[in-house]
């Protein structure tokens, strides 16, 4: 099964105690991922690979983040599908106006407009190239950095291939789940959810917790931004193997005892 191109931001910002992740449950219903604390994200639509979006993202051709994933072209698909996923599932939407300024819902009224538009463009009444071009926006394409690239093991139900990239959430925007993908949220620095979930407290995937211990390395948003802008970044394609678990296997990392051993595909 080949796997499906997918797309996830991760928004922090710097709390009192330290840099904090924003972090969503899925609902306990869906099929995958019931429960799990993730970031916000999901597959990359055709229409997120509109030709006219090049032209609503700033601070990024689709030549350049092309180059940055290692594409052909086509790149810049994926930060429009961050963008969109980040605004239909935490109502958070990583853009700004013709002077560069981030779009603000402060007032009741503009936020009331854009939680309309979340829901059209979450229902597919809408395109985020829509909502975009009404409210003369663009999307912040340069402030969001690339961070990581996951590819789910060969022998899983559904595959993709997912890249994870990090930005500083807005200031005048606050997140918030859907309440029907997801079902709550919660702000929490990486070493706090790291804690959480070895305590059974918090469910997540392999590539969250991970990404988590990635970012955690760092003590302010600024530093980790910083870092993320020119980073390399690997491709990680785990392996099944069997275990002693709920489901029977176990999923191996480039590094982890056995991993050379298991096959691609379990």
């Amino acid at each position: 099964m080949e796997p499906r191109d997918a797309a996830t931001v991760m928004l922090v910002r710097d709390g009192q105690d330290g840099m904090e992740v924003f972090m969503l449950r899925r609902n306990l219903a869906s099929t995958p991922w019931g429960g799990l604390y993730l970031f916000p994200g999901g597959a990359v639509d055709e229409a997120d690979r509109h030709a006219d979006l090049e032209s609503a993202c700033r601070g990024r051709s689709d030549e350049q983040a092309s180059a940055i994933l290692g594409l052909d072209r086509g790149g810049l698909a994926f930060w429009v599908a961050a963008v969109r996923e980040c605004f239909e599932e935490a109502g958070v939407l990583l853009a700004s106006d013709a002077d560069g300024e981030v779009i603000s819902f402060a007032d009741d009224e503009t936020a009331a407009r854009f939680d309309a538009h979340r829901t059209a463009v979450d229902s597919g009444d809408r395109r985020i190239l829509d909502v975009l071009t009404a409210e003369a926006l663009s999307i912040t394409a340069g402030d969001i950095h690339y961070m990581s690239h996951w590819i789910t093991p060969e022998g899983a139900p559904r595959r993709y291939d997912t890249r994870f990239f990090v930005a500083a959430a807005p200031r005048y925007q606050i997140p918030l789940h859907d309440d029907r993908e997801t079902i709550a949220h919660v702000w929490l620095r990486p070493a706090d959810a790291l804690e959480r979930q070895r305590a059974g407290e918090l469910e997540m995937l392999p590539p969250t917790i991970e990404n988590l211990k990635a970012i955690g390395r760092f003590a302010t948003s600024a530093e980790l931004l910083a870092a993320a802008a020119n980073a390399a970044v690997p491709t990680i394609l785990p392996r099944l193997a069997p275990g002693d678990t709920a489901h029977g296997v176990r999923i191996l990392l480039p590094g982890d005892e056995g991993y050379d051993d298991a096959l691609p595909s379990a």
